[in-house]
């Protein structure tokens, strides 16, 4: 891919990286959240993703590490509306990272990086507690991994090219 950047020092190729992650990002927080609704619904549901005893993503999705990091139920209610299911904080997240991706501004880019460093976070948690706590392996949650720090690495190239064009312009 080129590096080259446009006038505004954005890389020409992030923006169509960006909407392609999130894209997929969106994609699959949709199916997690409808996974974990229809297994709520029908214990006897099985999500496409639910492979074997310990490769299955409704396993996941709904034990307690699937709402709210498994940690907001330890200072409220387990059924209060702060406590939501992971998947909506995904939605959240990469309508987020689509909507301030598209403004080219280096408060913009600081703020997308920052949710990208906690997204890392997050994923790093939780792939802790997939491996270490639950013993399972769940695809749907590798892949927004995957993507987590895929928008990191794109939120960084976006913030150098605005600050190099920053420095270009003051150098002027």
């Amino acid at each position: 891919m080129s590096s080259s950047k446009s006038p505004n020092g954005v890389v020409k190729w992030e923006r169509w990286v960006r909407v392609v992650l999130c894209a997929l990002g969106l994609i699959l927080s949709v199916y997690a959240l409808h996974v974990e609704l229809s297994r709520e619904n029908d214990p006897n549901y099985r999500a496409m993703c639910d492979l074997a005893e310990s490769v299955s993503c409704s396993k996941v999705f709904t034990s307690r590490w699937g709402r709210g990091f498994g940690l907001v139920q330890l200072f409220i209610e387990k059924d209060n509306i702060l406590n939501q299911p992971n998947s909506v904080l995904g939605i959240i997240f990469y309508t987020l990272q689509l909507g301030l991706g598209q403004m080219v501004s280096t408060t913009a880019a600081n703020f997308l990086v920052m949710a990208s460093w906690v997204s890392i976070a997050g994923s790093i948690y939780l792939a802790a507690i997939l491996v270490l706590v639950l013993g399972d392996f769940c695809m749907v949650c590798v892949s927004t991994y995957i993507i987590n720090f895929a928008l990191l690495y794109t939120n960084l190239k976006r913030r150098t090219g605005l600050r190099g064009k920053q420095k270009k312009e003051k150098t002027r």
